[in-house]
C-alpha cells in the first residue's frame, strides 16, 4: 500500500505521488516570531516532522522547508512596546520556537530561511506580477495584489470572491482598487524604525505576509514542489493568497495541500488574544517531551485536539506503558537490531499510509507492548525482543523511540534530578525519625509540614516512613 494524503483543496483522501519519484519537496508555513511559542504551533511542527520521517522511512528522499516570518506589524509594535530592536525581539523568539522543536524532538529542516533573507527575490516576484498584470502599485511603498485579474481566486478553499469580506490589515487603505486585494509590500510608517523597510522600485516599505512564502517556495522547491500546509487556520486566507500569487505568477505551485486541526481548550481554539494558550515552556514543566510529544501524536492530525486537565496524567500513564516494557526488555534481551533497519508490523503501515493514522498506528504499538509484557513474564526471551524491535521500529517512525539519542539524554537528566530529590527528602526523613525518637514531635511535624508543602506526601508505618509525590 502507498501513502495515501488528505488533500486540503479536493476535501479527498488521495494517493501521493511525488513530482520527481524518490524525492518530495515540502514547505511548511513556520512561526511568526512575535512571541513565545505555544501548544497550536507545536502540534504542525510534530505532524509534519512525522509526514516527513514516514516518507524516508518509505524510502523517499525528502527536502523540507520550514520558514520564518521574522518581520510584521506584531514584531514591530511588541518589540516597540518592549524598548527593543526589532531584529532582536524576532531573534529571542525565534531561538525560543527552535527550543520547543528541539525538546520535543523534532527534526532541523533541510533550510529554515528568514523573510527578510529574501528581500530581493520579493522584488523579483512583485516585477513579474505588475508584468502580468496581477499587481499594481498604490501610494509610495504599497503595492497590492489584484484580486479580480486572477478568476480562480478561492480555488483552495471553495469560496466565491463576492462572499468574502477583506480580512486584511488594513481593509481601509484608500489605495487599494478592491477591498479583497492583498498587500504584496507594505509603505514604511512614520512610527516604524528606518532599519525595518528596504527600498523598491515602488517606494520604500518591508513585504506583505503572504508574498513571504511564495517566493521562499519558489527559492527552494521551485516552481512546483509536493506538498504545502501548516494549520487550517492558515488555509485562508494566508494559503488561498500564496496559491493565488504563485499561479498568477505563472508557477504551478504546490501539488498537494495538508493542514493539521486546531488545539483546542473548553472547546475554544488557543489563541494568545483569548489568553488561553498552553505555552511550550509551562507544557514542559508539567510533563517530560516524550509525553508532550506523545499527546500531539495521538490524535489523528486532522482531528480536533482537546486540551484538559487529565491530558497529559493519561498520556503520562500510556507513555510509561511503552517505554516501561522498552526499558524491561533492553535490560532482559538487550536493546535489539538498529530500529531503521527493522520491518514494521503490516498494520502499522497500514495505518500510516492511510492518511498518517497515527492514531491506529499507536495501538499497533500498544498491542506489540502487550505481547512483550506476557513474553517477558512467561520468560520467553525470543518473543520478548521480537515485540521489543518491532515496538521501537514504530516509534521510530513516529520520532518516539525512548531509546534514540535525544530522549536518552533527557532521560539521563530526569533521572539526575530524580536521584538528588530522593536522597534530599531522605535526609530530611531521617533527622524526622531522630525527633521523633527524642520525643520532639514539634521538630517531627515542622519536617513534615515543609516536606508537604514541597509537594511530597509521607506515609508512617510500623516499617517505617515512606514518600511520595503528590499527584497533580
Amino acid at each position: 500500500m502507498s501513502l495515501s494524503l488528505h488533500d486540503s483543496a479536493t476535501g479527498q483522501v488521495r494517493s501521493f505521488e511525488p513530482l520527481t519519484p524518490g524525492r518530495v519537496g515540502i514547505y511548511q508555513c513556520g512561526a511568526t516570531v512575535q512571541s513565545a511559542p505555544h501548544i497550536g504551533h507545536l502540534r504542525p511542527a510534530v505532524v509534519f516532522d512525522i509526514l516527513r520521517r514516514w516518507l524516508e522511512r518509505s524510502g523517499h528522499q525528502v527536502r523540507f522547508i520550514r520558514n520564518v516570518t521574522d518581520i510584521d506589524d506584531k514584531i514591530l509594535n511588541k518589540a516597540a512596546a518592549a524598548g527593543q530592536p526589532w531584529w532582536a525581539w524576532a531573534g529571542h523568539w525565534e531561538r525560543a520556537f527552535t527550543a520547543a522543536y528541539d525538546a520535543l524532538g523534532v527534526r532541523p529542516p533541510t533550510y529554515e530561511p528568514r523573510a527578510t533573507g529574501v528581500v530581493p527575490d520579493m522584488v523579483a516576484f512583485i516585477d513579474r506580477l505588475m508584468a502580468r498584470g496581477h499587481a499594481y502599485a498604490g501610494r509610495p511603498g504599497n503595492v497590492y495584489f489584484d484580486v479580480r485579474s486572477y478568476p480562480d481566486y478561492g480555488s483552495l478553499t471553495h469560496q466565491r470572491l463576492e462572499d468574502l469580506i477583506s480580512i486584511e490589515d488594513e481593509p481601509e487603505a484608500e489605495d487599494k482598487r478592491d477591498p479583497h486585494d492583498f498587500a504584496l509590500w507594505k509603505a514604511v510608517k512614520p512610527s516604524e524604525p528606518a532599519d525595518a523597510a528596504w527600498d523598491t522600485p515602488w517606494g520604500r516599505g518591508r513585504p506583505g505576509w503572504h508574498l513571504e512564502c511564495s517566493t521562499m517556495a519558489l527559492r527552494y522547491l521551485g516552481e512546483t514542489f509536493d506538498i504545502h500546509g501548516g494549520g487550517i487556520d492558515l488555509r485562508f486566507p494566508h494559503h488561498e493568497n500564496e496559491q493565488a500569487q504563485s499561479r498568477a505568477a505563472g508557477y504551478a505551485f504546490a501539488r498537494h495541500w495538508v493542514h493539521n486541526a486546531f488545539v483546542t481548550q473548553a472547546g475554544v481554539k488557543m489563541s494568545k488574544s483569548l489568553g488561553n494558550t498552553l505555552l511550550a515552556s509551562e507544557l514542559l514543566k508539567q510533563a517530560p517531551p516524550q509525553v508532550v510529544r506523545y499527546v500531539l501524536t495521538a490524535a489523528h492530525y486532522r482531528s480536533t485536539l482537546e486540551f484538559s486537565e487529565s491530558t497529559l496524567p493519561e498520556a503520562a500513564a500510556a507513555w510509561e506503558r511503552i517505554a516501561g516494557f522498552v526499558r524491561r526488555a533492553g535490560e532482559r534481551v538487550g536493546a535489539g537490531q538498529p530500529v531503521a533497519e527493522a520491518a514494521l508490523p503490516p498494520g502499522f503501515a497500514a495505518a500510516m499510509d492511510d492518511d498518517l493514522g497515527t492514531t491506529a498506528a499507536l495501538a499497533e504499538v500498544h498491542e506489540a507492548v502487550r505481547r512483550g509484557n506476557t513474553a517477558l513474564a512467561e520468560y520467553d526471551d525470543s518473543l520478548a525482543l521480537e515485540a521489543l524491535i518491532e515496538v521501537r521500529a514504530m516509534l521510530a517512525a513516529l520520532g518516539l523511540d525512548p531509546l534514540a539519542s535525544g530522549w536518552i539524554d533527557s532521560a539521563s537528566a530526569s533521572s539526575k534530578t530524580e536521584a538528588a530529590l530522593a536522597a534530599l527528602v531522605e535526609s530530611q526523613l531521617e533527622a524526622r525519625a531522630a525527633a521523633r525518637a527524642a520525643r520532639d514531635f514539634a521538630a517531627a511535624d515542622s519536617i513534615r509540614a515543609r516536606l508537604a508543602a514541597a509537594g511530597i506526601q509521607v506515609e508512617d508505618s510500623p516499617a517505617g516512613s515512606t514518600w511520595e509525590l503528590t499527584p497533580p
